[in-house]
């Protein structure tokens, strides 16, 4: 079941006082950001916030549980969300305990012809003094 734009942006203006925070929609549900780094995940109209050793101890009685099959556990987050000072605090932690996202490459062009695509071109246009050379 995907999650609702209306919880998203409800978990959102909760955490705003953590510093600026953004969502992006993945695969059905949302990452929050905060400071450039995915902190938290909305699966299931739940939020999940990603592990840290300063979150772990200052949420104290941590349930967690993966997010989406597959996935790493994550701490569940209930009744809590409606904190608004708990949950901006467990996002500045969880924040300045993550890294920095790596850089992203830079994207090789779509349409890289074969060095000899490009001399059978050039040899096409090649002119004689008796025409053209095929």
């Amino acid at each position: 079941m995907a999650s609702d734009l209306s919880f998203v942006e409800y978990v959102c203006d909760q955490m705003s006082v953590a510093g600026i925070i953004a969502f992006r929609k993945m695969f059905g549900e949302y990452a929050i950001y905060c400071g450039g780094k995915v902190v938290a995940l909305v699966c299931d109209n739940q939020l999940f916030v990603k592990p840290t050793f300063g979150g772990r101890s200052f949420v104290e009685r941590v349930t967690e549980m993966p997010p989406y099959l597959g996935a790493k556990a994550h701490f569940l987050i209930g009744d809590e969300l409606d904190n608004r000072e708990w949950i901006s605090k467990l996002i500045r932690i969880t924040e300045s305990e993550l890294p920095l996202p790596k850089p992203k490459k830079p994207k090789r062009p779509k349409n890289k012809k074969s060095a000899t695509a490009l001399v059978a071109k050039n040899i096409s246009h090649f002119r004689t003094a008796k025409g053209t050379v095929r």
